[in-house]
């Protein structure tokens, strides 16, 4: 059988078209890859870039901190904390007519060189003015109070009155505990000073 010239050059072309289409296939791929690829790349060239400029406001950064760790009390390292935030928190509520019924302290959590505690009040229940002069009179109190979940809703009973729940969070720092003295640290043990004769 004798493959004439048009056969030839059709099978040719035909050849020719499938690995065009391979060829693309194949290309569409690694494409795609090096799109996703490059948009890696600029969003850590997006993250480098803040991560300078946050690098080079360090020392706004450390003054800001400084000032900041001034306002927060500070507490023996053995010292349970919850009692000074709950008396705080009462006394506002009393002078203010707020009334807290339920509240539930987390656990003493360390956030860097600070410590925090979690107090969830559950149920609390005054006027709206009560409400702001309590809110009021924590932040003039000069500790360090975050609220960060804030619930309230009207009485359906008497509309002048509110209810509601928020969580508060305290920060504070700890007293460093004592180290041991400079010659005990040096050896890892208790030494004792020589009697003199």
């Amino acid at each position: 059988m004798t493959i004439t010239g048009r056969e030839k050059a059709l099978a040719a072309i035909t050849v020719t078209v499938l690995l065009y289409g391979a060829t693309a296939l194949s290309a569409r791929g690694r494409i795609e890859a090096w799109r996703q690829k490059r948009e890696e790349y600029r969003q850590a060239v997006r993250q480098l870039a803040e991560h300078r400029a946050l690098i080079a406001r360090a020392q706004e950064w450390e003054r800001t901190y400084a000032g900041m760790r001034e306002l927060m009390p500070v507490f023996p390292a053995d010292r349970p904390v919850d009692t000074y935030w709950l008396n705080l928190m009462d006394q506002a509520a009393s002078r203010n007519s707020l009334s807290i019924s339920r509240r539930q302290v987390g656990a003493d959590v360390d956030v860097g060189d600070a410590h925090e505690i979690e107090i969830d009040c559950r149920s609390w229940e005054g006027t709206l003015d009560a409400l702001v002069h309590y809110l009021y009179d924590l932040e003039a109190a000069g500790v360090m109070l975050d609220m960060r979940q804030f619930f309230v809703r009207p009485n359906p009973a008497d509309h002048s009155r509110l209810s509601g729940t928020f969580k508060l969070y305290c920060a504070y720092l700890r007293e460093k505990p004592a180290g041991p003295p400079p010659a005990a640290a040096a050896t890892g043990r208790n030494v004792k000073p020589k009697a003199k004769k």
